[in-house]
């Protein structure tokens, strides 16, 4: 929970960047304070850099949800909200992340079948990085139908 006030940020930040999209800070801080909560809907992880007081300061962060595949009898983990501060990139911090979230693969008692993530269409770098990391592109197109979170609308 520490860290809530920084990956609501570096959220706000992700979403103007990919999307030029504003997010309604209440919902997002809600959002992020779900998954703080609760490891059953997923699991943040942060990257920090030492600062010379002895303190540091987070430079970037992760997102692990679980999709359950019945076709393989193990849960994909979805990377998402993947974030490195701007002055920051460049030096592996993302690496470092994707690293860490295998760490954890490892540990896990529950079957992982695979990660997966998604990526704004334009973002060369971003695929780059993930084509280097051993990601494929896949054969499936992204389709979305979003609700307003206080009223879905089945239609």
């Amino acid at each position: 929970m520490s860290d809530l006030k920084t990956i609501v940020s570096f959220n706000m930040a992700l979403a103007r960047e990919t999307e030029n999209r504003a997010l309604e800070v209440q919902v997002l801080e809600l959002g992020v304070s779900a998954i703080l909560k609760d490891a059953r809907k997923g699991w943040y992880a942060v990257a920090e850099k030492p600062l010379e007081d002895a303190r540091s300061i987070v430079v970037g962060q992760i997102l692990v949800t679980f999709e359950w595949s019945d076709w393989r009898n193990g849960n994909f983990w979805w990377l998402q909200s993947v974030y490195v501060h701007p002055d920051q990139r460049q030096q592996q911090i993302f690496r470092q992340l994707y690293e860490y979230v295998q760490s954890q693969a490892y540990l896990n008692q529950e079957p992982i079948c695979g990660y997966r993530l998604y990526v704004e269409e334009n973002n060369h770098q971003a695929h780059q990085a993930y084509v280097n990391l051993g990601f494929q592109n896949t054969a499936y197109h992204m389709y979305e139908k979003e609700f307003s979170w206080t009223s879905p609308s089945f239609t």
